[in-house]
């Protein structure tokens, strides 16, 4: 699961952005003003900045220097109507990773997150195995024994944590951070009954386990 932050003071473009990658299976949070961006930025976890450069309170030319300085590993996309060459130089020598001016087609925008997404972390083999399970993250599908493994956005989402760590416990934590976005309730059972809802799908034999006060991991 990619999880993105939109700090766009354009309201209805930054819930409509948010709302389409949601669709495509990301965990999108928004901020409405520089900031809040920074602040949610800090504290966060975010595979991807989609960053407006016209932001009020806090340029997102600020935004964008400040995460760079505090070394952040947050990929940053900048947005802007700006269309000269001169600007969009500008941004990327602040320290933005890509720059995409508006108006702009959804379908680039989701590519460049992604592109992006893969970026802020450690490369990995496009499909990983563990406990004869197969995840195809870039077809998202999952297979066990031969066996097709039909799973919801959240379900993939939190086996690929999984998996990712390769035989490590994840906590609950960990997997709230990565497969949701704030508008979850932090104190809700999302996420056990979601790893519940994994083991079941993935049939026996039981191929995640409860590591007790850490979290889960797959044997």
């Amino acid at each position: 699961m990619v999880r993105v932050l939109i700090v766009e003071d354009e309201r209805q473009l930054a819930d409509s952005i948010a709302e389409g990658l949601r669709l495509h299976a990301m965990a999108a949070d928004v901020a409405y003003d520089g900031e809040a961006g920074l602040e949610r930025a800090s504290i966060n976890d975010y595979d991807v900045l989609v960053l407006d450069r016209d932001i009020p309170r806090l340029s997102g030319d600020d935004v964008c220097a400040a995460l760079v300085q505090s070394e952040s590993k947050t990929r940053i996309l900048m947005l802007t109507a700006a269309t000269s060459v001169g600007q969009r130089v500008a941004g990327l020598s602040l320290g933005a990773d890509d720059y995409l001016t508006k108006p702009f087609a959804f379908a680039e925008l989701v590519a460049r997150v992604r592109a992006l997404a893969r970026r802020s972390r450690p490369a990995l083999p496009p499909v990983l195995e563990r406990s004869g399970i197969e995840l195809d993250a870039h077809r998202r599908t999952v297979r066990r024994s031969d066996r097709s493994v039909d799973l919801s956005r959240k379900e993939f989402a939190v086996l690929e944590e999984l998996m990712r760590a390769d035989g490590g416990a994840v906590s609950a934590e960990q997997l709230l951070e990565k497969a949701w976005d704030e508008q979850i309730d932090p104190f809700s059972n999302v996420v056990r009954f979601t790893v519940m809802n994994v083991r079941r799908k993935l049939g026996e034999p039981p191929a995640i386990e409860t590591v007790q006060g850490v979290g889960y991991r797959l044997k």
